[in-house]
């Protein structure tokens, strides 16, 4: 499968400014998160897939848009793909708003509230991409699914720091990655 994280958000400009949580919750895309979106569809032109998992995070959505139209392909919103639950930004969006934005997507298998309300510790979260992983493994279609997620569930997946915009091969038929780094 192919995990590509969201482009550049509002919340990636500020930390990165100031490294203190600017209290964005469900933060959108940037115009230049749009640009690296819109890279990112022609980049996985040429790419075998036929369906798109997405984290129900606005900038994940926002991201696989432009994917989902290129290719014109299914997208399927799964939580258990979403951001390690940590800062301001990752205070979601109720599903009730999410279907008004998107009501081309189905919604139908989260909660109305579908974030966590407390930290989230890396445990849980390489729990959560081991249990995705199993999940795909045993999927025919996963070597055609790309996933739409974010920086902490892609480096429980691949053991990788991704970028925004930037996309990366999983195969979940492989071993777990043996050592996870968060960094500071």
């Amino acid at each position: 499968m192919i995990l590509l994280r969201h482009g550049q958000s509002e919340f990636n400009v500020h930390i990165a400014a100031t490294r203190r949580d600017p209290g964005i919750a469900d933060p959108r895309l940037t115009e230049y998160g749009h640009i690296q979106a819109e890279r990112a569809a022609r980049s996985l032109w040429g790419e075998r897939i036929a369906r798109i998992v997405v984290s129900p995070y606005s900038r994940a959505l926002q991201t696989a848009e432009p994917v989902a139209r290129l290719l014109d392909v299914p997208v399927f919103v799964h939580p258990v793909v979403r951001e390690r639950y940590g800062y301001a930004c990752d205070i979601g969006t109720p599903r009730s708003e999410l279907r008004e934005r998107w009501p081309d997507h189905d919604f139908s298998n989260i909660d109305e509230v579908w974030w966590p309300s407390d930290d989230e510790p890396a445990d849980s979260v390489i729990a959560r991409a081991a249990a995705f992983r199993a999940e795909m493994a045993v999927r025919p279609d996963w070597s055609e699914t790309l996933v739409v997620s974010h920086w902490g569930f892609i480096l429980c997946m691949t053991g990788q720091n991704a970028i925004n915009g930037q996309w990366l091969r999983c195969d979940p038929t492989e071993p777990a990655p043996a050592e996870i780094i968060w960094r500071s």
